[in-house]
């Protein structure tokens, strides 16, 4: 059922609706996780640059980037509503996929190229939504830029890794 301006997006409604959101990005973290069940020996194998974080960062990181995500989605849609925010919400469901895509590409399919190629078009799309969430609420804007600081530097970790691992 649309948003009509006379909908509350408050109350019960609402804490069901960042349910919603907090149950899609979790649903994009689980599929990721899945396809990279072995990310860790993976990425301890592989010959990588000085700037390298250790394998034990990337958990409590996406972990925190994640709720933002969620909570991000949420003040978007109580401020303008699926039919008042068409376009950021489905950027927002774009980045989801594209989130979920890149771990069984550089890891389980070891398409390093593939997945740089990938997170390139994340990062684009997160941009995007940045924007798009602005023009919404500057707090959701805010609260997504962590998030794209962090893909901006596994874009430039993911080059990396394929230029230093070649085969991939």
């Amino acid at each position: 059922m649309p948003d009509t301006q006379q909908e509350p997006r408050t109350g019960a409604r609402s804490l069901l609706v960042l349910l919603g959101f907090a149950l899609a990005v979790a649903a994009a973290a689980a599929i990721g996780g899945v396809a990279s069940s072995t990310a860790g020996d993976v990425y301890g194998q592989l010959e990588q640059p000085g700037w390298a974080p250790p394998s034990w960062l990337f958990s409590p990181v996406w972990t925190v980037l994640y709720v933002l995500i969620a909570v991000a989605g949420w003040l978007v849609w109580r401020r303008a509503g699926w039919s008042g925010a068409r376009v950021a919400m489905t950027l927002f469901l774009v980045q989801l996929v594209l989130n979920a895509a890149w771990p069984p590409l550089f890891f389980a399919a070891e398409m390093r190229l593939a997945a740089f190629i990938e997170i390139i078009v994340l990062l684009a799309v997160i941009t995007a939504m940045i924007a798009a969430f602005a023009r919404i609420s500057r707090t959701a804007a805010v609260l997504m830029a962590p998030y794209w600081v962090w893909v901006a530097y596994a874009s430039a970790l993911n080059f990396s890794l394929w230029q230093l691992n070649p085969g991939g």
